[in-house]
Order: structure tokens, then C-alpha cells, then sequence
């Protein structure tokens, strides 16, 4: 039994329901997230993915059940309050201030944790600029991390979209998140750009401690990194386990090729 057998969960989500008028866009959802693994939350278009991360990050409130993130409930907790926690991520249309450098967009995720109120940085008290200092060195550390030195004075609307995937982790990491939420990360890049986000994913997890919550329609990518596969279809939960059970799993088979294993 391995380590993330025995830990509590970090996040739990207990009979969550959504709706959208006459749609019920999931239904009845539970599942737990250990911390410091990756779980892969799968299924096809519609089966309720982003709603389900929309819902973690306070988007959408649902009309039924409870989320729990490290023993606090974020039902009702606004979006800032709940990043403020430790949650972040990053989206499936990207994000990012174009006519900012990268320098400046990565400083942007890491606001959140700097310290003192509106007057205290007026005042630019000590304790604001050591806190300032603090997140530049982060900053810094984080563009040096993910290949981003070159460009930190580019705007970011210049440079190519893989480039840009890069700064909008680089992003969600200064923000010293605890639970990083990745919608569709995958999505446009190319063979040599999804190895190295696999090998981005797994030290998020493994040198950072932090856990991964992973929407992707690249199935190969989630089953060789993911600790944990979720796997919805029509807002309900159909699998939930290790990759290799997953995989195997009829229901997940009939969902995806419309046929019985």
C-alpha cells in the first residue's frame, strides 16, 4: 500500500450536482483526491469535466453536495477566497495579459500571496517589500524553471501558443497553489511540447508536493502520469481507480467506442 493509500484526502467531493435549466450537468459526483499524486479526471465532450473544475474553483455553485478542500468546505466561498486557499489553474483558453511581458504576467499569479493591505504598500512599509522581493525572486526562479528567461520582456501575445502554455503554468505556480487544477493543457501542442509538460506534471508533483486535478482529451498522457483516473460520462461517475484498471474498464470502453469491452 503506497503512502497516498493512507493519507487522508486533500480534496473530497461528496454528491455534487449541477444544473443548467432542464440539463443536469453532473449528477450525483464523488470522488476523493489524495494529495501529491495526480489524479486524471477523463471523459467524453459534454460528460461534465469543466463544470466539475468550475465548481472546485467556485465558478458555478452547486445545487447539491459538498466540496472540501485540506477539511474546509468551498461551497459558498468566493473565487479569490478559495484561490486564496490554495487552489489555482490554468484554462482551457488561455488566459494571459497579451501585451504584457511574460516577466510581468508570471508576477501577476503571485500577487495573491503577498502581504500587507492597500495602505501598507502605499506606504511601502518593510515588510511589503520583503514580501515583494520574495515573489521576484519566485518569479525569477520560476522562468529559469520552464525555459522562459529569453523572452521574460516579450509580450506574451508575441510569441508561439506552446510558448505561451509555459507561461501560463509558470503563472499558476507563482501563486504557491496547493492543489493545481489543468484544464486541457494538451490541447494544441505538439509530440515534443506534451513530453515536456509530462515531465512539467510530474515535478509539479513529485519536487513541489503539490497535487494535480488533470482534464485531457490526450489519453496517453493521462494514463503514463496520473496516480488516479476519473472518468465521467453524462455527469455521472462511471470508473474511478489506477490507470491500468481504467483502461480495462467496460463501462469506460462502452463510453468512449460506443461497443462492450
Amino acid at each position: 500500500m503506497s503512502a497516498s493509500d493512507l493519507a487522508a484526502p486533500q480534496l473530497r467531493l461528496r454528491g455534487v450536482t449541477v444544473r443548467f435549466g432542464g440539463i443536469t450537468a453532473l449528477d450525483d459526483l464523488s470522488f476523493d483526491v489524495a494529495p501529491s499524486t495526480i489524479c486524471g479526471l477523463i471523459g467524453p465532450n459534454g460528460a461534465g469535466k469543466t463544470t466539475c473544475f468550475n465548481c472546485i474553483s467556485g465558478v458555478y455553485q452547486p445545487a447539491a453536495g459538498t466540496i472540501v478542500f485540506e477539511g474546509t468546505s468551498l461551497t459558498g466561498m468566493a473565487r479569490h477566497a478559495i484561490a486564496a486557499a490554495g487552489i489555482g489553474r490554468t484554462f482551457q483558453n488561455l488566459a494571459l495579459f497579451p501585451s504584457m511581458s511574460v516577466e510581468r504576467n508570471v508576477l501577476v499569479g503571485g500577487h495573491g500571496r503577498t502581504r500587507g493591505g492597500f495602505l501598507a504598500h502605499m506606504a511601502r512599509l518593510p515588510s511589503v517589500l520583503r514580501s515583494e522581493q520574495t515573489l521576484r525572486e519566485r518569479v525569477l526562479a520560476l522562468l529559469r524553471r520552464f525555459e522562459l528567461g529569453q523572452v521574460a520582456d516579450t509580450p506574451v501575445g508575441e510569441l508561439p501558443f506552446a510558448v505561451q502554455k509555459r507561461v501560463e503554468l509558470a503563472r499558476a505556480l507563482a501563486g504557491q497553489p496547493k492543489l493545481l487544477i489543468l484544464d486541457e493543457p494538451a490541447a494544441g501542442l505538439n509530440h515534443e511540447a506534451v513530453e515536456q509538460l509530462a515531465d512539467n506534471i510530474r515535478r509539479i508533483r513529485d519536487d513541489d508536493g503539490i497535487t494535480v486535478l488533470l482534464v485531457e482529451h490526450h489519453m496517453n498522457l493521462v494514463m503514463r502520469i496520473s496516480d488516479q483516473v476519473v472518468v465521467l460520462d453524462f455527469g455521472r461517475k462511471i470508473a474511478d481507480g489506477v490507470p491500468d484498471a481504467v483502461r480495462r474498464n467496460a463501462d469506460v470502453v462502452q463510453a468512449y467506442l460506443g461497443q462492450a469491452a
